[in-house]
């Protein structure tokens, strides 16, 4: 795998693989992850996957302590470059497929109509193009337990907002560009807004809070109105196919 090291402030480095939205890229920083998890570098303290970056948080005072060095941003990317060498065949763990349901009403999915018009097709198949696929969790961001989706049908693409809403309710899923995810939590977005989860997918006060971590497969699958209200509130009710 190719990539490129730099720093990110003065206690992170950034590995930047590539410009796409690619599932090695996220294997590949998981094995990274689980590298760091078993040799615990000095000064270590998490990395972070993007799409196609990593980023790798440390503490410059154990490592200048440890090491009797000024150079500690260096030498952290030293210990890194070396790690990075000896990483061997890069495979992807097998996980269940966590099935979410999605009512994709138009109360709860406001912006379903500007989709289907967006690219003149009905709703009908907008709601099968994005419900047939199996995705990929990517990452967690934006907000609390946020799941970046990649694998999304490149027909239902859509821009974002160009002023964003308010208020998005927790368990709107929505569309940005070639992304799809679902907010967790109530908060400000400019996704278009298709349908929405009656699932809680973040609980703060479970552990681990997030329904979700990155390498998760998942898939959607549409409910009812009534089905919807049946389910509201659910705590990590989910189905694995």
């Amino acid at each position: 795998m190719e990539y490129s090291i730099k720093p990110f402030h003065d206690h992170a480095i950034y590995i930047s693989y590539g410009e796409d939205i690619r599932e090695d890229y996220l294997h590949y920083s998981q094995t990274i992850i689980a590298e760091l998890d078993r040799n615990q570098p000095i000064g270590y303290v998490e990395a972070i996957p993007g799409y196609n970056n990593l980023t790798i948080f440390y503490d410059p005072i154990k490592i200048a302590e440890e090491y009797k060095t000024t150079q500690m941003q260096q030498t952290f990317i030293n210990t890194i470059e070396s790690m990075l060498k000896n990483i061997g065949e890069i495979k992807a763990t097998e996980r269940d497929v966590v099935a979410i349901p999605v009512c994709y009403d138009e109360e709860y999915g406001p912006d379903l109509t500007y989709v289907a018009k967006f690219h003149n097709l009905s709703i009908e198949k907008v709601i099968e193009l994005h419900s047939e696929t199996i995705y990929t969790v990517h990452m967690l961001g934006f907000a609390p337990g946020f799941p970046f989706l990649g694998g999304m049908d490149q027909r239902i693409a859509t821009p974002r907002k160009t002023t964003p809403a308010p208020a998005i309710p927790a368990g709107s899923v929505g569309i940005a560009g070639i992304q799809t995810g679902v907010y967790p939590i109530e908060t400000p977005g400019g996704w278009q807004i298709i349908g929405r989860t009656p699932l809680s997918l973040f609980q703060p006060h479970m552990h681990p809070p997030s329904l979700l971590i990155a390498g998760d497969k998942l898939k959607f699958y549409p409910i009812t109105k009534e089905e919807f209200m049946e389910l509201e509130g659910k705590k990590y009710d989910y189905i694995t196919q």
